[in-house]
Protein backbone atom coordinates (compact mmCIF):
# COMPACT_ATOMS: atom_id res chain seq x y z
CA UNK A 1 0.00 0.00 0.00
CA UNK A 2 1.14 3.53 -0.59
CA UNK A 3 1.92 5.76 2.28
CA UNK A 4 -0.28 8.24 2.81
CA UNK A 5 2.07 11.89 3.24
CA UNK A 6 -0.03 13.68 6.17
CA UNK A 7 0.89 16.69 8.18
CA UNK A 8 1.05 16.88 11.62
CA UNK A 9 1.60 19.34 14.84
CA UNK A 10 2.76 18.41 18.36
CA UNK A 11 0.72 20.18 21.22
CA UNK A 12 1.45 20.29 24.76
CA UNK A 13 4.56 20.13 27.18
CA UNK A 14 4.18 17.48 29.53
CA UNK A 15 0.81 15.64 28.72
CA UNK A 16 0.78 16.06 24.92
CA UNK A 17 -1.17 15.04 21.27
CA UNK A 18 -0.55 15.10 18.22
CA UNK A 19 -2.72 17.07 15.30
CA UNK A 20 -2.46 14.98 11.91
CA UNK A 21 -4.18 17.31 9.16
CA UNK A 22 -5.35 14.62 6.58
CA UNK A 23 -6.15 15.63 2.68
CA UNK A 24 -9.19 14.36 0.72
CA UNK A 25 -8.75 10.30 0.63
CA UNK A 26 -5.98 10.54 3.43
CA UNK A 27 -5.91 8.28 5.91
CA UNK A 28 -4.29 7.65 9.84
CA UNK A 29 -4.10 4.13 11.56
CA UNK A 30 -4.17 4.71 16.02
CA UNK A 31 -4.02 2.61 18.68
CA UNK A 32 -6.99 1.77 20.14
CA UNK A 33 -8.26 4.43 22.76
CA UNK A 34 -5.57 6.64 22.06
CA UNK A 35 -8.21 9.17 19.32
CA UNK A 36 -8.66 12.37 21.33
CA UNK A 37 -10.61 14.22 18.69
CA UNK A 38 -11.27 14.11 15.06
CA UNK A 39 -13.42 16.55 12.32
CA UNK A 40 -16.67 15.84 11.48
CA UNK A 41 -15.48 14.50 7.90
CA UNK A 42 -13.55 11.76 9.37
CA UNK A 43 -14.98 8.61 8.94
CA UNK A 44 -13.71 5.68 11.40
CA UNK A 45 -13.12 2.03 10.74
CA UNK A 46 -12.07 -0.66 13.00
CA UNK A 47 -10.27 -3.27 11.04
CA UNK A 48 -9.00 -6.81 12.22
CA UNK A 49 -5.31 -6.83 12.86
CA UNK A 50 -2.85 -4.76 11.32
CA UNK A 51 -4.51 -1.60 9.07
CA UNK A 52 -1.38 -2.31 6.28
CA UNK A 53 -2.90 -5.98 6.01
CA UNK A 54 -6.26 -5.22 5.05
CA UNK A 55 -5.23 -6.01 1.19
CA UNK A 56 -4.03 -9.29 2.22
CA UNK A 57 -7.20 -11.10 1.94
CA UNK A 58 -8.38 -13.32 5.37
CA UNK A 59 -4.62 -14.35 5.91
CA UNK A 60 -3.52 -11.20 6.16
CA UNK A 61 -5.84 -10.09 8.50
CA UNK A 62 -5.22 -12.74 10.81
CA UNK A 63 -1.07 -12.57 10.21
CA UNK A 64 -1.30 -9.18 11.56
CA UNK A 65 -4.13 -9.79 14.19
CA UNK A 66 -1.37 -12.34 15.55
CA UNK A 67 1.64 -10.01 15.18
CA UNK A 68 -0.34 -6.93 17.70
CA UNK A 69 -1.59 -10.19 19.96
CA UNK A 70 1.87 -11.36 20.84
CA UNK A 71 3.29 -7.51 21.34
CA UNK A 72 0.44 -6.78 23.98
CA UNK A 73 -1.33 -4.88 21.59
CA UNK A 74 -5.46 -5.10 21.03
CA UNK A 75 -6.41 -7.27 18.14
CA UNK A 76 -7.62 -4.30 16.17
CA UNK A 77 -6.30 -1.26 14.64
CA UNK A 78 -8.86 2.20 13.93
CA UNK A 79 -7.95 3.40 10.77
CA UNK A 80 -9.23 7.26 9.90
CA UNK A 81 -10.23 8.58 6.51
CA UNK A 82 -10.81 12.16 5.55
CA UNK A 83 -13.80 11.46 3.23
CA UNK A 84 -14.51 15.07 2.82
CA UNK A 85 -13.80 17.79 0.19
CA UNK A 86 -11.38 19.25 2.30
CA UNK A 87 -8.90 19.07 4.98
CA UNK A 88 -9.75 17.62 8.19
CA UNK A 89 -8.05 16.74 11.44
CA UNK A 90 -8.06 13.96 13.74
CA UNK A 91 -5.67 14.13 17.61
CA UNK A 92 -3.76 10.95 18.96
CA UNK A 93 -3.45 12.00 22.70
CA UNK A 94 -0.40 9.94 25.21
CA UNK A 95 -1.44 7.66 27.34
CA UNK A 96 0.75 9.26 30.46
CA UNK A 97 2.82 12.30 30.72
CA UNK A 98 6.04 12.06 28.39
CA UNK A 99 6.49 13.09 24.75
CA UNK A 100 5.84 11.98 21.51
CA UNK A 101 8.50 11.15 19.17
CA UNK A 102 7.74 11.60 15.43
CA UNK A 103 9.64 9.18 13.88
CA UNK A 104 9.89 9.14 9.45
CA UNK A 105 11.06 5.72 8.75
CA UNK A 106 12.64 6.73 5.61
CA UNK A 107 15.21 8.37 7.53
CA UNK A 108 15.38 4.90 9.45
CA UNK A 109 16.37 2.64 6.88
CA UNK A 110 12.15 1.53 6.68
CA UNK A 111 12.55 -0.21 9.92
CA UNK A 112 12.24 1.29 13.55
CA UNK A 113 12.27 -1.31 16.55
CA UNK A 114 10.28 0.27 19.08
CA UNK A 115 8.93 -1.12 22.79
CA UNK A 116 5.78 -3.26 22.78
CA UNK A 117 3.45 -0.30 24.00
CA UNK A 118 5.00 2.94 22.45
CA UNK A 119 3.65 2.67 19.44
CA UNK A 120 0.84 5.76 18.90
CA UNK A 121 -0.66 6.36 15.94
CA UNK A 122 0.98 6.70 11.89
CA UNK A 123 0.41 7.16 8.62
CA UNK A 124 -1.96 4.60 6.55
CA UNK A 125 0.65 2.31 4.77
CA UNK A 126 3.08 1.67 7.41
CA UNK A 127 3.62 -1.90 8.92
CA UNK A 128 3.27 -2.91 12.76
CA UNK A 129 5.41 -6.34 13.14
CA UNK A 130 7.00 -7.83 15.25
CA UNK A 131 11.02 -8.00 16.46
CA UNK A 132 12.38 -11.43 17.84
CA UNK A 133 15.31 -11.18 19.62
CA UNK A 134 17.62 -13.23 18.32
CA UNK A 135 19.38 -14.44 22.32
CA UNK A 136 17.52 -16.12 24.95
CA UNK A 137 19.88 -13.72 27.42
CA UNK A 138 18.11 -10.59 25.50
CA UNK A 139 14.82 -11.98 25.88
CA UNK A 140 14.62 -13.37 29.37
CA UNK A 141 16.22 -10.42 31.16
CA UNK A 142 16.04 -8.04 28.20
CA UNK A 143 12.83 -5.99 30.71
CA UNK A 144 10.84 -6.51 26.64
CA UNK A 145 11.03 -10.17 26.72
CA UNK A 146 11.35 -11.77 23.34
CA UNK A 147 9.43 -9.25 21.23
CA UNK A 148 9.06 -5.70 20.54
CA UNK A 149 7.15 -4.21 17.52
CA UNK A 150 8.51 -3.56 14.11
CA UNK A 151 7.48 -0.53 12.61
CA UNK A 152 8.01 -0.60 8.58
CA UNK A 153 7.25 1.49 5.14
CA UNK A 154 8.39 4.74 4.37
CA UNK A 155 5.64 7.47 6.37
CA UNK A 156 5.85 8.91 9.60
CA UNK A 157 4.86 7.20 12.27
CA UNK A 158 4.47 8.40 16.42
CA UNK A 159 5.55 6.68 19.30
CA UNK A 160 5.52 7.91 23.16
CA UNK A 161 8.14 7.90 25.83
CA UNK A 162 7.37 8.58 29.41
CA UNK A 163 9.78 11.68 31.19
CA UNK A 164 12.21 13.72 29.16
CA UNK A 165 13.61 11.90 25.90
CA UNK A 166 17.15 11.82 24.44
CA UNK A 167 18.50 10.81 21.12
CA UNK A 168 22.06 9.36 20.93
CA UNK A 169 24.31 8.68 17.91
CA UNK A 170 25.86 5.37 17.89
CA UNK A 171 28.69 5.11 15.61
CA UNK A 172 30.27 1.53 14.41
CA UNK A 173 32.28 -0.13 17.75
CA UNK A 174 30.65 2.24 19.49
CA UNK A 175 28.26 1.05 22.58
CA UNK A 176 25.96 1.82 25.45
CA UNK A 177 25.19 1.09 28.79
CA UNK A 178 21.10 1.73 29.49
CA UNK A 179 18.65 0.68 32.52
CA UNK A 180 16.29 -1.94 30.12
CA UNK A 181 12.98 -0.34 31.04
CA UNK A 182 14.70 3.21 29.60
CA UNK A 183 15.02 1.71 25.93
CA UNK A 184 12.15 3.84 23.46
CA UNK A 185 13.00 2.64 20.05
CA UNK A 186 16.38 1.92 17.98
CA UNK A 187 17.05 1.45 13.96
CA UNK A 188 17.70 -1.96 13.07
CA UNK A 189 21.22 -1.57 12.77
CA UNK A 190 21.59 -1.30 16.39
CA UNK A 191 23.06 -4.61 18.17
CA UNK A 192 20.52 -5.01 21.30
CA UNK A 193 21.90 -7.40 23.84
CA UNK A 194 22.10 -7.92 27.64
CA UNK A 195 25.17 -7.25 30.18
CA UNK A 196 25.51 -8.17 34.21
CA UNK A 197 26.17 -5.59 36.27
CA UNK A 198 29.10 -6.70 37.25
CA UNK A 199 29.62 -7.24 41.04
CA UNK A 200 26.94 -9.19 43.22
CA UNK A 201 26.57 -6.32 45.79
CA UNK A 202 25.74 -3.71 43.31
CA UNK A 203 23.30 -6.00 42.21
CA UNK A 204 21.40 -6.93 45.06
CA UNK A 205 22.05 -3.65 46.96
CA UNK A 206 21.97 -0.75 43.90
CA UNK A 207 18.46 -0.54 43.09
CA UNK A 208 19.38 -0.61 39.23
CA UNK A 209 18.81 -4.36 38.59
CA UNK A 210 20.60 -6.90 38.36
CA UNK A 211 21.50 -6.62 33.75
CA UNK A 212 21.90 -3.54 31.16
CA UNK A 213 20.77 -3.24 27.77
CA UNK A 214 23.94 -3.03 25.64
CA UNK A 215 23.35 -0.52 22.94
CA UNK A 216 26.04 -0.95 20.27
CA UNK A 217 26.32 1.31 16.66
CA UNK A 218 25.96 1.83 14.05
CA UNK A 219 22.42 3.67 14.52
CA UNK A 220 20.35 6.09 16.64
CA UNK A 221 19.31 5.00 20.08
CA UNK A 222 16.07 6.94 21.50
CA UNK A 223 16.00 6.65 25.65
CA UNK A 224 12.86 7.90 28.10
CA UNK A 225 13.49 9.32 31.73
CA UNK A 226 10.51 8.12 33.10
CA UNK A 227 9.59 4.59 31.97
CA UNK A 228 5.97 3.83 32.50
CA UNK A 229 6.76 0.72 34.95
CA UNK A 230 8.78 2.92 37.02
CA UNK A 231 6.38 5.28 37.40
CA UNK A 232 3.89 2.76 38.19
CA UNK A 233 5.39 1.08 40.77
CA UNK A 234 6.20 4.86 42.52
CA UNK A 235 2.63 5.12 42.14
CA UNK A 236 1.75 1.39 43.93
CA UNK A 237 4.89 2.33 46.76
CA UNK A 238 2.79 5.87 47.16
CA UNK A 239 -1.06 4.04 47.63
CA UNK A 240 -3.03 4.08 50.63
CA UNK A 241 -2.16 0.35 52.39
CA UNK A 242 -5.37 -1.73 53.52
CA UNK A 243 -8.01 0.62 52.51
CA UNK A 244 -6.63 3.27 55.09
CA UNK A 245 -5.19 6.74 54.21
CA UNK A 246 -1.39 8.05 54.26
CA UNK A 247 -0.17 11.35 55.17
CA UNK A 248 2.84 11.60 53.42
CA UNK A 249 6.13 14.09 55.41
CA UNK A 250 4.58 13.65 58.64
CA UNK A 251 5.34 11.35 61.91
CA UNK A 252 1.64 11.38 61.82
CA UNK A 253 1.65 8.84 58.96
CA UNK A 254 2.84 6.25 61.37
CA UNK A 255 1.59 7.52 64.49
CA UNK A 256 -0.86 9.67 64.11
CA UNK A 257 -4.80 9.07 63.94
CA UNK A 258 -4.20 7.00 60.86
CA UNK A 259 -1.23 5.05 62.21
CA UNK A 260 0.39 2.70 64.82
CA UNK A 261 -0.12 4.82 67.95
CA UNK A 262 -3.76 6.37 66.79
CA UNK A 263 -4.78 2.34 66.60
CA UNK A 264 -3.33 1.87 70.09
CA UNK A 265 -4.91 4.73 71.46
CA UNK A 266 -8.02 4.21 69.81
CA UNK A 267 -8.29 0.98 71.28
CA UNK A 268 -8.23 -0.82 67.61
CA UNK A 269 -7.35 -4.59 68.93
CA UNK A 270 -5.37 -5.42 65.81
Amino acid sequence: MAMDVIDYEIRGSEMQFVEIELDPGEAAIGEAGSMMFMDAGIAMDTVFGDGSAQQGGLFGKLLGAGKRLVTGESLFTTIYSNNAQGKQRVAFAAPYPGKILPMDLRQTGGTLVCQKDAFLCAARGVSLGIALQRKLSTGFFGGEGFIMQKLEGDGLAFVHAGGTVVRRELKAGESLLVDTGCVVAYTAGVAFDIQFVGKVRTALFGGEGLFFARMAGPGTVWLQSLPFSRLASRVFAAAPQRGGAREEGSVLGGFGAGGLLGSVLGGDDE
